[in-house]
């Protein structure tokens, strides 16, 4: 190891911290990265108006109610509902994604992520949120799903093994 890269793990401490923390670290970094599609998806689709999927829709804040058993919410509520459930359960996720990184070499490790990650959504939203089964969603819908989803899971791959990298935990 080189003395700079050494004096730079000193530096920010990534060689300390524990593969847990790297997961939530890079599940940040990962939802980030899909809210950041989102954005870039509705500058590319100007004529797209309201939600572009599920996910960007009232439908995870209602899900969040529902699980709760909150007797009433307004759409206000429902939506600030949906960020935490995206920004708590987008940045918790990526330590899966460390765990699998520890038994499974890259690229199978992101596979399987994005895969339990997209078998959830296409199950849990008919399921609990009330939505079409995904083959009745629109194509538009599908295909902002699994985009923004492979956002989600890129940033948290690279984030995880830029991370692990400086810990010498690849």
């Amino acid at each position: 190891m080189t003395a700079g890269v050494a004096s730079s793990k000193r530096r920010w401490g990534a060689g300390r911290l524990p593969w847990p923390v790297r997961g939530v670290i890079a599940g940040t970094v990962g939802t980030a990265a899909m809210t950041f599609a989102y954005g870039a998806e509705r500058r590319f689709r100007p004529e797209a108006r309201g939600p572009l999927d599920y996910d960007d829709s009232l439908v995870p804040g209602e899900i969040v109610a529902k699980v709760l058993r909150l007797p009433s919410t307004t759409s206000r509520q429902e939506y600030a509902l949906g960020l935490l459930l995206r920004w708590g359960y987008g940045s918790a996720f990526g330590m899966f994604h460390g765990a699998l990184r520890r038994v499974v070499r890259e690229p199978y490790a992101s596979l399987i992520f994005g895969s339990v990650l997209m078998t959830a959504t296409l199950s849990l939203f008919p399921i609990l949120g009330g939505t079409p089964p995904p083959w009745r969603w629109p194509r538009a819908v599908l295909a902002t799903a699994f985009s923004t989803h492979a956002a989600y899971v890129a940033g948290v791959a690279v984030t995880d093994f830029l991370l692990a990298s400086a810990a010498s935990d690849v």
